[in-house]
């Protein structure tokens, strides 16, 4: 089982945004902060779920517990549902990962469980800026 954590960043809404995956399990650490230019911090926490997930989709495992500290991300994933149609186009694409996977869980977790994705977010910004 992989455990993903994921996590986004935005300073300014919107203004310069990042996002953070942090992958472990099945004897892999991955570390990824990327600078994803402009938005606001819910698409930049949209963002971190696909990404996070076209990452475990690259390490061939079928069952994936991801954890995010966005209330937002979470219900969406388990409502299968988002209101917001700028949301959509994100959830569409995380749920055609996720119904490939044999076993998928999601979990919101509070902030200080999800330090590691929350520096990864934080040091996109830092390059997003540069």
């Amino acid at each position: 089982m992989l455990e993903v954590y994921i996590d986004g960043a935005s300073a300014g809404n919107p203004g310069p945004s990042g996002i953070g995956i942090f992958i472990k399990g099945e004897g892999h650490l991955i570390k990824k902060s990327e600078a994803i230019g402009m938005t606001n911090n819910h698409i930049a926490e949209f963002t971190a779920l696909v990404r996070g997930l076209e990452e475990a989709q690259k390490l061939e495992s079928n069952i994936v517990w991801l954890h995010s500290d966005s209330k937002i991300v979470v219900s969406s994933v388990d409502k299968r549902y988002v209101k917001n149609e700028e949301f959509k186009p994100y959830l569409e694409r995380a749920l055609e990962m996720i119904d490939e996977l044999e076993l998928f869980f999601i979990k919101w977790i509070p902030d200080k469980e999800n330090k590691a994705a929350d520096a990864l977010a934080r040091e996109a910004l830092l390059k997003n800026k540069s």
